[in-house]
């Protein structure tokens, strides 16, 4: 055999030998495809988290609006001429005047039954007389236990509250020249202007109570987190929260009333823990944060790190040795501050995942 045949022969022989071995290394690849995916290498740039066991606790959020609770009208309970108003803003405390009709002052006394009577001896006993005396004994007037009747006692007091007033000292009160209320108030606004005639009954400020609140409207589907009782987290407007305590839930109503098409809300009152916390603000924009469900000993990975799978589903990449990955299908459940709950052959506490990139 000449050179050139000898050369040309090892060549071909070593073609087709590479090609017996290459044939071979397929073979096996495609055998071990059937039975497992290859690993695969760690995207570059991708993070990694630990699969983590614990306690995940979801939560609901909703819009609500922080301002001061209970506002309403006070009317005037007697006709006359307005001769005098407080300032919006302004605080009115017990035995201080809230306005003044025909230049005599409407004063303010605490109680939660409305005035509807003036006060005088021989009157017959009621809860008012007991407001009475208790809204002038806390003015320092009356020494005795406050009750229903109305005493000697109690024409005394009055007396010595008009004489500290300016006012004439009878011993009776007529109707129109006070007002009960809950407590202090606010004033929010006016309803009548100075010089205008009303009748009584007729609103001429409004107010509210000092204490704020947030008003809320929850979701139909999320009533179940609208309790009395349930503690929850308030965000401010600036990035603080507060912590809050649901005191009432009302009944499902539409959202807008004028919309028969509009969302149906469960309308909940939250009080401020922390009264001091709401600041300066008369009224804001808050996002109020309910817990909901809650899952012990379970295991956990970011959000992030849960992917979809072509076949549908769910699963995270769980990584090996040298880098390498493995896809493993999950089941999710619960989720919650940025964690989503995993289960499935395959994940356990302390492995790591990788966590790509957004």
């Amino acid at each position: 055999m000449t050179a050139r045949r000898r050369r040309a022969a090892f060549v071909i022989g070593g073609a087709l030998a590479l090609l017996l071995v290459g044939g071979a290394g397929f073979a096996a690849a495609s055998a071990l495809g059937d039975t497992a995916p290859p690993a695969a290498k760690r995207p570059m740039g991708a993070g990694e988290a630990v699969i983590e066991r614990g306690t995940l606790s979801g939560s609901v959020k909703a819009s609500g609006t922080l301002s001061y609770a209970d506002p309403h009208d006070v009317g005037a309970g007697r006709g006359g001429v307005v001769t005098w108003l407080p300032a919006g803003g302004a605080q009115i405390g017990l035995g201080q005047s809230l306005f003044a009709v025909d230049n005599v002052p409407v004063f303010l006394f605490h109680g939660a039954v409305p005035a509807w009577r003036g006060f005088e001896t021989g009157m017959d006993d009621g809860p008012d007389v007991t407001q009475l005396e208790q809204s002038l004994a806390a003015l320092g007037y009356f020494s005795g236990t406050p009750d229903a009747h109305f005493s000697a006692a109690t024409a005394s007091a009055i007396r010595a509250w008009q004489k500290a007033t300016g006012q004439e000292r009878t011993g009776a009160i007529e109707l129109g020249a006070f007002v009960f209320q809950p407590g202090d108030v606010r004033i929010a606004g006016t309803k009548a202007k100075l010089g205008d005639q009303v009748g009584g009954g007729a609103p001429v400020v409004s107010v509210t109570s000092l204490t704020k609140q947030v008003q809320v409207s929850v979701r139909l589907s999320d009533q179940k987190v609208a309790k009395v009782g349930q503690k929850v987290v308030i965000a401010l407007p600036g990035g603080a929260t507060t912590g809050g305590t649901v005191t009432s839930v009302g009944v499902p109503t539409q959202q807008d009333p004028t919309d028969a098409n509009s969302a149906v809300v469960i309308p909940t009152v939250v009080a401020l823990d922390d009264p001091a916390a709401a600041g300066d603000f008369q009224q804001a924009s808050v996002v109020v944060d309910f817990p909901s469900d809650t899952r012990e000993n379970v295991l956990s990975v970011p959000v992030e790190a849960l992917l979809a799978l072509p076949g549908g589903g769910y699963g995270v990449e769980v990584l090996g040795a040298g880098g390498s990955t493995r896809r493993v299908p999950v089941t999710p459940g619960l989720f919650a501050g940025g964690r989503v709950e995993i289960s499935g052959d395959g994940v356990a506490e302390g492995k790591k995942v990788v966590v790509p990139k957004v």
